[in-house]
């Protein structure tokens, strides 16, 4: 059980120092004290079951009960009696009015890695995965952004799900390592891919324009995101801004050293997400 504590039991400033090189560490710092440490803790917390779902040495059965702790838990926040470390937590909750329901989903989207490893979800599963791990936290950092709840809704949905395919194809390799691909069964069988083994998966020459098709769909939630963000105002989406101009670079980077393997895996340099940073400061 203790794992299920042990990221949010630091504090939540500490928890993103951790990455303190990466793209969400440096949108965050951009934002007034508040906000910033909100999303710090709602950091904190996704990394917390993220961590409990990608505990392989950890029983499947005891990662379920660990999510089902953390639901506990964020339920006892909503009724104003949390445990000591999620009282930061439970403060941003009422402040910024956060819903239950996002918290639930990404607890939700953590336990479907957690129950079994998966391979070639359906359209339908893989879009559901990611509304839950993505696009929920998206609804609640858009909450805390301050955006107006019709144009936030629509901006966590599109970037969600930009952010969560471009990680995907950045980390085909790197997943399939641990025995999940979650690329969709019908692009692969259209492409002749049809064995649910997660390493043969990634080896097939076919690969590539499956990965193709999902970039076309990532690059597609980039612009919607550009075309809500562009008719927002700008104090309001400065840090998603940084978000979806580095992770566009991200996916920029695998369409330019492509599919085929071998396939490194390739990182935007920080002078890169400087200027990024900079360049959504003005």
């Amino acid at each position: 059980m203790a794992v299920s504590h042990t990221i949010a039991d630091e504090s939540a400033p500490d928890a993103a120092k951790a990455s303190s090189g990466s793209s969400f560490y440096l949108a965050m710092r951009i934002l007034p004290a508040d906000q910033r440490d909100a999303m710090y803790q709602i950091y904190a917390f996704c990394r917390a079951v993220d961590d409990i779902a990608d505990e392989g040495n950890l029983p499947r059965r005891e990662r379920a009960i660990a999510l089902d702790r953390w639901r506990e838990d964020i339920d006892a926040c909503y009724a104003g009696a949390p445990r000591k470390t999620l009282e930061p937590l439970t403060r941003h909750i009422q402040a910024f009015q956060l819903s239950r329901d996002d918290f639930h989903a990404v607890i939700d989207g953590m336990a479907m890695d957690a129950a079994c490893d998966i391979v070639a979800p359906d359209e339908a599963t893989l879009d559901l995965y990611c509304d839950r791990v993505a696009s929920a936290v998206g609804r609640l950092s858009v909450r805390i952004f301050g955006m107006h709840e019709d144009a936030g809704r629509r901006l966590a949905h599109h970037l969600g799900r930009a952010l969560q395919l471009t990680n995907i194809l950045r980390d085909i390799d790197e997943d399939a390592g641990i025995g999940r691909v979650y690329l969709p069964r019908e692009l692969l069988a259209r492409e002749g891919i049809s064995t649910s083994d997660a390493a043969s998966i990634v080896a097939d020459a076919r690969l590539p324009r499956v990965c193709a098709v999902i970039a076309e769909r990532a690059k597609g939630h980039y612009a919607q995101s550009d075309t809500i963000m562009a008719a927002s105002p700008r104090h309001e989406v400065r840090a998603p801004r940084i978000m979806s101009a580095a992770y566009h670079a991200v996916l920029d980077a695998n369409l330019k050293r492509g599919f085929d393997l071998p396939r490194p895996r390739g990182r935007t340099p920080r002078a890169r997400l400087l200027w990024i940073v900079a360049r959504n400061l003005l």
